[in-house]
This record gives structure tokens, sequence and C-alpha cells, in this order.
């Protein structure tokens, strides 16, 4: 776990740094300085843009990291590296040709609801290529042992950018009638830069001889376009579905809430892009015992990150609410229970990874298919009838269900589960530490509230960590920070 914990750590700081300037960007400045109308604008803008990512990259950043380890000659790699770069524009091409005919039509699609969406719709084209891009780079790098500069690109760069942004239109430098287009120039450098980065790391030689397992590699691509698809749906499409349902200012107050959620997330993501690239080599290797080792490993220590932020946010979101307009705080009940979904991808571990890199991929792509549908049709029948809450319900059972089904068919194929007795310690150290402090508040500013809070809270809880030895893995961490 030495490379794995070094980069995750690494990662982990990165990437909480970028979810923490995003959050002054999406608690404050967004609430703040664009209408409500407009930021739902830019929250449905960029989702959409999301779920078309996995069919632009038509599956190129996963089959380069499932096959990367599989070639031995330096041809075969440049013919491979070449394919991967090349074979998005299959469908990039095409797909641009044809929304440029019926632009006005999709337009209309799309904005019936809402008819400020009319005119920004061509922006989820170039904002999908960039996202596209992006994450083939970011794989390229990847499967080079080097994720750390991806991740600080990925989480940090364009939440610097942002927050620039709102400065300059503080200061009247900018308008904010352009912040959309100026959104999307910032992903669109995030993607050069990545690119320079990945030729840097591993210059690309341009070749277009026969790839070795070629009908393998295009059968896996296919088949993991559909199921980033169907993540990309599980996802996004919420706040799509909601734009298209109901006023597109709910489509701000749900993301405000999903934003906050969703740093429940930050470990699992930060250890998975070193995790995945291992993952896949273990498989490659026939490793089993390194295979089970590392899933174990990776659910308990996720568990026990996540947990701790589960809780910091769940104690303290009624001071974060405070702390932002009146009309985005109806979201508590989907801050708690969207996190409750967030926190079964943590305990999963490396359940993806195994699945999506080994020759199981189709069953989890069926499961997948299912969930999507699922999710499709609870927030049609949910969201018309219960707003937001109902968006959250629906994202929430097929999240369970989905993790559940991996959990299953990874135990099924693999004969493997990634819980210990010790996972079982921490759900109990979670419950006890939200009976203990949920009702415990100072009747003080609501910062000073959260920072005094948050520091009992995390005293408490990592140094139950520590004694009850939950993980060998942070009590090394920890044994090495009480030596200085």
């Amino acid at each position: 776990m030495g490379i794995v914990l070094n980069q995750t750590f690494k990662n982990t700081i990165t990437t909480y740094l970028g979810f923490g300037i995003g959050a002054i960007n999406i608690l404050f400045l967004f609430t703040n300085f664009l209408t409500d109308e407009y930021h739902g604008l830019v929250a449905f803008i960029l989702s959409s843009a999301n779920i078309m990512m996995p069919l632009f990259a038509l599956g190129s950043h996963n089959t380069l990291i499932k096959f990367y380890t599989r070639f031995n000659t330096e041809n075969d790699i440049n013919s491979f590296l070449t394919f991967m770069l090349f074979v998005p524009l299959i469908f990039i091409i095409p797909i641009g040709f044809i929304g440029w005919l019926s632009y006005d039509w999709i337009s209309e699609l799309l904005s019936h609801k809402n008819p400020i969406i009319h005119n920004y719709v061509w922006l989820i084209y170039i904002a999908a290529i960039c996202f596209a891009y992006f994450e083939i780079f970011y794989a390229w790098t990847k499967v080079q042992m080097q994720s750390v500069f991806g991740n600080i690109m990925k989480e940090l760069f364009h939440r610097i950018a942002i927050l620039v942004l709102f400065l300059l239109i503080y200061f009247n430098l900018f308008s904010v009638d352009y912040f959309i287009y100026a959104v999307v120039a910032i992903y669109l450098c995030r993607t050069l830069i990545m690119m320079l980065y990945a030729f840097y790391l591993r210059r690309p030689k341009i070749s277009f001889d026969v790839i070795p397992q070629f009908p393998s590699i295009i059968k896996y691509a296919l088949l993991i376009v559909l199921a980033g698809s169907i993540g990309g749906v599980i996802l996004e499409i919420d706040k799509f579905m909601i734009g298209e349902i109901n006023a597109i200012e709910n489509v701000a107050y749900y993301g405000v809430a999903i934003y906050m959620a969703s740093v429940i997330s930050v470990p699992v993501r930060s250890m998975h892009q070193i995790t995945n690239p291992i993952t896949a080599k273990l498989l490659n290797d026939k490793d089993t015992t390194g295979l089970r080792d590392l899933y174990q490993k990776s659910s308990l220590n996720l568990f026990i990150v996540s947990g701790l932020i589960f809780v910091l946010i769940v104690l303290n979101l009624n001071q974060l609410y405070d702390m932002i307009p009146s009309e985005f705080r109806n979201g508590f009940f989907v801050v708690f229970i969207v996190g409750i979904a967030k926190l079964t991808d943590n305990v999963s571990g490396t359940n993806n990874a195994i699945l999506f890199n080994s020759e199981h991929y189709g069953h989890a792509l069926i499961l997948g298919i299912i969930t999507a549908i699922m999710v499709v049709v609870l927030n049609l029948i949910l969201i018309p009838s219960y707003g937001i809450d109902g968006a959250a319900v629906a994202s929430f059972i097929a999240i369970i269900i989905y993790n559940i089904s991996k959990l299953t068919l990874v135990f099924v194929k693999f004969k493997m589960l990634p819980f210990t007795y010790n996972s079982l310690k921490t759900l109990g150290l979670i419950v006890v530490i939200i009976l203990l402090f949920y009702f415990w508040d100072f009747t003080l500013n609501p910062i000073i509230n959260i920072v005094l809070k948050s520091s009992l809270i995390i005293c408490s809880y990592l140094y139950t960590v520590y004694k009850l030895k939950l993980s060998l893995d942070i009590s090394h961490i920890f044994d090495k920070l009480l030596r200085f």
C-alpha cells in the first residue's frame, strides 16, 4: 500500500483544497453573484456535458488503463496509444455535424420548460469534448503511475480559476453575462495543460500498425462506453431532469446540497486515481492475494476517512445553511440521504476497479443498465411530486442497490468481500459520534460554532480510531506523526 497511501494522501489533500475553494464558490459566490436562474443554467450545462462525456471519450480512458500493461514492445504501445487518441473522433465529429444541422430543433427541445437554456446548448458539446479528452490525458498519466498532477488539474485548477472570475466580477473587470463562456474556456485550458503534461511524461509516437488483442480492445471500449454513460446517468441525470421538469433555479438549490454531500466522495475519488491502474495490473498478473489485500484495506481506510467527513457534514449542517441565502436551506434532507449513499461508495473500496478491469465487466454493465433505467423512472415519478427531495430519494435508492449488486457480483466471481470486523467497529463509531454530538451546539457565530464543534468531533473520532487500531495503515501514519 506504499505508493497507494503516498499518492492517495497527496490526492486527498489536493482534492480537499479543491473542494474547499469549490465550497466558497458554490455556497457563497454562486449564490450571491449569480441569479438563481443563471446559477441553475451553469449547473445544467455542466451536468449535461458530463452525461455526454463517456460517449465522446468512447471508453478510451478506461480502455487505456485496462490494456496498457498488456503490451510489451514499444511499437505495440505506440500503436495502442495512437488509437486511444484518435478513436473519440469517431463520435465527436459526426455528432457535431448532426448537432450543427439540427441545432434549432435540439435547442427548442431542451429549452421548452426553461427558455434561458436555448442560446447556450452548443456549450454542452464543447464542454463534453473538454471533459472527454481531459480524462484520456489523465489516464495517460495514471498508467505511468503519476496521478498527483492530474488530480490537481481535476480538482483544483478550474475551481481556482472560477474564484478568480468572481473576483474580476466583484471589481467590475468582467461581466457576469459572459461567465458561462469563461467557465467553458477554463475547462478547455485545463484539457490543454493536461495534454502537455501527459505528453511530457510519455511523448506520443504516432503509429497505425496493427494492435495485438484489437478485437478485445474494441469490445471492451464499446461496452465501457455504455457503462460510463450509465455512470453519468446515475450521477448527473437528477440535475438534468430537475431542469427539464421543474424551474431551473431548483437545479441551483439541489446542486448546492449535492455539492455538500459530494465532499464525502473525496477519499474514494483520490484513492481510485492510483488504485485503478494497480488493480488492472493485479488482475492482469492474476495476483489474487494482492487483489484481496488491496480490496479490504482500501474499503476500511476509505470508510474510516469518509465516515469522519460524513459526521462533520451532518453535525454542522444547520450552521452551514445559516451562512447561505434562505432559499437554499431546504436541502438538509438531500445532503443527509445522498451523503449516506456516497458513504456506501467509499466502503465498496476498489469494487469498481475490480469489475471494470476484469473479464466480468459485462455483468457489471448489465447491473448498470438496470440501475440507470431505475433512476430515470424514479426521478420521473418522484420529482414532479417531491421536487429536489424526490430526486435525492431516487439517487439514494439507485446508488444503494447498484453498490449492493456490485458487491455481490465481486463476491460471486472472486470470492471476496471488502468488509472486516473493523468495518463493523467503524460503523459503530460513526453512529456513536452522531448520537453524542447531534444536539450539542455552541450558541455562537456559525463559523466559530463549526470550528469548535468540528475540533471536538475530529479529536474524539481520530483518538478512538487510533486506540482501537481500526486500521494499521492509519495507525502507522499516526505513529510517524507522533515521533516528531
